[in-house]
């Protein structure tokens, strides 16, 4: 029967006799009702919407949901379409993985927090890499002169990589490692690193970014031009089908877009229209969508209008399983399932009343929990000022364990389906981001041109812009900046990595392995990584791997392909 007669015969579980055309004559006499009170009243604003523009009405009823078909759009938790959640119990099994984004200075420093993150209590860790590691290239580097070890991790080497994971078994914790550009040959040191635990190859869990396609658009971290980049991402997918099950070799990457000012619909479409063009690639190398699909993970921005965000992560799952079983014709449950990391908002930290940040990134991480997501980090309070303090990460990772232990909200799952407001807003989300996906796929002829022709970027530069305006304008409240500002407010103490003599220290033992290593080999292994880059056709991870096991450099073996490929120039975007 037609879903507005299943509801009027109690339907979709509302009471027996519910009846649309009552309903709708009801809130027609409750509005009429309701706006001659608001002239008296009077209401905060002209409109209300959601920060991705979403009108938000004054009451929601069945009637926003007449469309709705419980079977169809919801299911139970692990099944079809994982609206509700990709596993039946979710955290009744098991809580999401506290995964604190860290890593700074050496090797040394940066083990040391690991160590300290795993004894408050962290199953995983994610590793931050500084500026020149993501950029391909080595701490000796002059255009790397000031940044050694500022925003992450420096890593030269396989050496490094071994320090940086010193008297941790890979046996035991799980790694995620935010690297893109050069995301192969981190992949590499690191399956290296577990080699020499004597971690057999089907047994090291890790995820890498690699990502590569969404830094054209955000974050800036690109080396090469996006076809070899595609390449590269693509031969790291399959290499990891093959021989690494479990290591999940993409983490598609929708959080720097939504950093870099889009909206949520921008944020999924946008991500979606990237996950295309890997699949493409990969399905290119004769591997059938299920070998590979199960083990593609993701990450998104928790950000600031709380049922926005949970509406989110339902859509974005619903949205993902009809993709890959109507595109692509995937069959396995873990091809259809979309899991995800979310880092709560860095770019909605305040340097001014820092401590306020505690607040928003307890409730993003709220709405994360409430919309689903399987591993989290929160921003610091302290991010907007430099590297998290200690203090900072054990309060980040303290606020997840009150969320997890404590409030109730993992006791069952989805708490918030049925609601007329989230599956209206879900329903919301999932059609406009997929008007947005259809576009990109059929008018503009996928992700690449979206990223040539500067669609992507100047997409989320006017939403960048309008959000700026807005807060300047007192349109957006941000509370400490904009309103409810106190003076004369005493800086907060932050953490400093000391620069000039930790960069002089990592040179020092860059200088120092290049002496001690095998010549031969490396240069070697750097000519057939050569021969193989300079065929199109030619798998690049097995002469990657070759040099990085002779310990040749992180800069040396991106040098020989920015040779091959060449370097990628941003165009103006106007």
């Amino acid at each position: 029967m037609a879903q507005a007669e299943k509801l009027r015969a109690g339907g979709n579980g509302h009471k027996a006799g519910l009846d649309l055309d009552r309903l709708q004559e009801l809130r027609k006499e409750w509005e009429a009702g309701a706006l001659q009170n608001s002239l008296t009243r009077g209401e905060r604003k002209a409109s209300f919407a959601t920060p991705s523009g979403l009108p938000v009405d004054t009451v929601y009823t069945p009637a926003d949901i007449a469309d709705l078909d419980y079977e169809r759009d919801l299911g139970m938790p692990g099944q079809f379409p994982f609206t509700r959640g990709v596993q039946p119990n979710m955290y009744r099994g098991r809580a999401w993985s506290i995964r604190q984004y860290a890593g700074f200075g050496t090797a040394e420093e940066s083990n040391k927090r690991f160590k300290f993150l795993i004894a408050h209590g962290q199953p995983g860790l994610s590793v931050a890499f500084d500026l020149p590691t993501q950029m391909g290239m080595d701490s000796d580097d002059p255009r790397a002169e000031g940044e050694v070890g500022q925003v992450g991790v420096a890593i030269d080497s396989l050496a490094d990589m071994e320090t940086l994971f010193d008297g941790i078994p890979l046996s035991d914790v799980s790694t995620s490692m935010t690297i893109n550009a050069p995301a192969p040959v981190l992949a590499a040191m690191y399956i290296a690193v577990a080699e020499k635990q004597g971690v057999p190859a089907d047994q090291i869990n890790a995820t890498v970014q690699n990502d590569v396609l969404k830094e054209y658009v955000a974050r800036g971290t690109f080396i090469y031009p996006p076809v070899p980049s595609l390449r590269l991402a693509a031969d790291l997918i399959a290499h990891c089908a093959h021989h690494v099950p479990r290591f999940n070799a993409i983490s598609l990457s929708g959080y720097h877009m939504r950093e870099a000012g889009s909206t949520a619909v921008q944020e999924i479409a946008f991500s979606f229209a990237n996950a295309i063009a890997y699949i493409d690639a990969t399905l290119e190398r004769g591997i059938g969508v299920d070998e590979f699909a199960g083990r593609l993970s993701w990450i998104f921005d928790t950000h600031i209008d709380f049922f926005e965000e949970i509406a989110k992560y339902r859509a974005l799952r619903r949205m993902w399983a009809k993709l890959m079983r109507d595109r692509y014709g995937a069959e396995k449950p873990g091809s259809l399932m979309l899991r995800t990391h979310t880092q709560t908002g860095g770019s909605l930290l305040t340097a001014q009343q820092p401590e306020n940040n505690i607040v928003r990134a307890a409730i993003q991480a709220l709405s994360a929990v409430l919309g689903g997501v399987q591993s989290m980090a929160l921003s610091c309070y302290d991010e907007a000022l430099a590297i998290p303090t200690e203090k900072a990460q054990q309060i980040a990772v303290r606020t997840q364990q009150i969320i997890a232990e404590e409030v109730g909200v993992t006791d069952t799952v989805d708490p918030l389906g049925g609601s007329y407001y989230v599956e209206h807003l879900t329903d919301e989300l999932e059609r406009r981001a997929s008007e947005e996906l259809d576009k990109i796929d059929k008018e503009i002829g996928g992700a690449v041109a979206a990223i040539e022709s500067g669609y992507f970027q100047r997409c989320i530069q006017e939403e960048s812009y309008k959000f700026e305006r807005q807060v300047e304008a007192g349109e957006r409240v941000v509370v400490g900046v904009n309103k409810y500002r106190t003076e004369g407010e005493e800086p907060t103490p932050f953490f400093k990595a000391d620069n000039a003599s930790l960069e002089t220290e990592q040179v020092g033992k860059l200088a120092g392995l290049r002496g001690r290593r095998d010549g031969v080999a490396v240069q070697a292994s750097l000519a057939a990584l050569r021969q193989a880059a300079e065929d199109d056709h030619t798998d690049l991870m097995p002469p990657i791997l070759t040099a990085v096991r002779a310990y040749a450099t992180l800069g040396e073996i991106c040098g020989v392909m920015r040779e091959v490929f060449g370097e990628y120039r941003a165009p103006a975007i106007v």
